[in-house]
């Protein structure tokens, strides 16, 4: 059906039940968004440190000022996404530009010639890995708007989202395991090895992207409507829907934190695996203990949300991550192997900690469209985009905090330095205790959304 709406212009939204080929173009995309949370998210800090010779604080600096740049930019990608469905039907525009153009700033980002001074790296880092988030934003926010206007369902913008964490949990595992695999091919050269890791992870994330860029929908414009809005109209549409909408800044709090959660422990990852498993290696069975349980259990998580509604299984999911978390501090007295059955706890939570919030947002953005008698959407993704890369950005700060403080040495190229007790009590804390603490305050913004499926479709209730 076609509904007007005065801020998106005509939208198709459909009450059936969605085709499969809407289900794999769109969760498709979550090659490009999950391999670029997770690959960086991974092995930029650990790069900068240990073979460019940056200090830990200067490289959480670069995630810092990168991240600081979404939070800019993110709000007006989402508010000219909107214009941009009113003048063309679609948001595809927006999301092939950063399908097209994310690939060549990713290859940038590792590709650093040998031999250049650490202050200088860092700045080649800085320039490339923010022209890349930039990409990742002209794709991410409009993708993110996306399960509003496919459907109006509550269950359907479950199933379609669990479809799209199925994929998420695929690609994570892939460039989380399979990243680090490439990178080790050429232990004697990391220069080249994470060069090639670029290359190739930067073709898998542009194909992705691009072929999910064909689910955004096309509809006729309405030739008299040609909105402007200028940088702080854009600002300020951002601003009005984080205040009107309150189980959006519940969902988006909640979000937040638990990304610093998991933020902190992906670039915890491979200095826990060098340091306290002693095996640089141990990266890739870590990544494969967290995603197999993932994989596996996303679909169990979509039957949960039917059942008991999506708010109380994201709770489930929360708590059991806590826990796990929190158990990981073991690490201090007793480092070993048995580390992979918590990561697999956490890994089976974490599936729920994707699929549920992810499949509430289109609700947030349909219930503020209902009272409000606007559609918003690219706002709404642009805010969410902004939270989420922020959130698993500080997180990777946060560990670069902790190793500063705790006098983690930083190497170049194949250079061999020991750690002390105190840098390795930082890494295991940053890893279990600290993300813990994170986990524990979403649970307390968690308990402010009070959105149900009565808000949602309540001509079934």
């Amino acid at each position: 059906m076609n509904e007007p709406n005065d801020a998106t212009g005509p939208i198709s939204v459909s009450r059936s039940r969605l085709p499969r080929s809407t289900l794999w173009r769109y969760g498709i995309g979550s090659l490009g968004t999950g391999g670029f949370a997770t690959l960086p998210g991974l092995v930029l800090v650990y790069y900068l440190t240990d073979t460019l010779g940056v200090t830990a604080l200067v490289a959480g600096l670069i995630l810092t000022i990168s991240k600081i740049w979404d939070v800019v930019i993110d709000p007006v990608i989402g508010g000219r996404s909107d214009f941009s469905l009113v003048r063309s039907g679609s948001r595809r525009r927006f999301m092939t530009i950063g399908g097209v153009a994310l690939p060549v700033f990713f290859v940038l980002t590792f590709a650093v010639v040998p031999g250049l001074a650490p202050a200088a790296s860092a700045i080649w880092v800085t320039v490339a890995f923010i022209l890349c988030a930039s990409s990742f934003s002209l794709f991410q926010v409009p993708y993110i708007a996306l399960p509003a206007e496919l459907t109006r369902r509550y269950d359907e913008r479950t199933r379609l989202l669990t479809w799209r964490v199925v994929v998420l949990t695929v690609a994570i595992l892939l460039f989380g395991a399979g990243g680090p695999l490439l990178r080790d091919l050429f232990p004697d050269d990391p220069y080249l090895g994470y060069l090639v890791m670029a290359i190739v992870a930067g073709v898998i994330l542009g194909t992705g992207m691009l072929l999910s860029s064909t689910v955004a929908p096309r509809n006729v414009p309405e030739p008299e409507t040609r909105p402007t809005a200028s940088l702080v109209q854009n600002y300020r549409g951002g601003i009005r829907a984080l205040i009107r909408s309150q189980p959006f800044r519940a969902l988006l709090a909640t979000y937040m934190l638990q990304g610093l959660a998991t933020g902190m422990m992906l670039a915890g990852a491979q200095y826990v695996a060098t340091w306290v498993l002693r095996s640089e290696t141990a990266v890739t069975l870590l990544f494969v203990a967290l995603i197999a349980p993932a994989l596996l259990l996303t679909p169990a998580w979509g039957g949960i949300a039917k059942r008991i509604g999506k708010e109380r299984g994201y709770w489930f999911a929360s708590i059991i991550f806590f826990i796990a978390s929190a158990s990981l501090v073991m690490l201090m007295w007793s480092p070993g192997w048995w580390i992979f059955v918590p990561v697999a706890v956490a890994g089976a939570a974490y599936a729920g900690m994707q699929a549920l919030p992810m499949a509430m947002l289109p609700d947030v953005i349909s219930h503020d469209a209902e009272r409000h008698g606007e559609g918003r959407a690219g706002v709404f993704g642009g805010l969410w985009t902004a939270g989420e890369t922020a959130g698993m950005a500080f997180g990777a700060t946060a560990l670069t905090i902790m190793l500063a403080i705790t006098g983690y040495q930083e190497s170049v190229g194949v250079a061999v330095v020991s750690q002390s007790d105190a840098a390795i009590t930082g890494i295991v804390l940053s890893f279990s205790v600290v993300p813990a603490i994170a986990m524990l305050l979403s649970l307390i913004t968690l308990s402010r959304y009070r959105l149900r499926r009565a808000d949602i479709e309540p001509e079934e209730n």
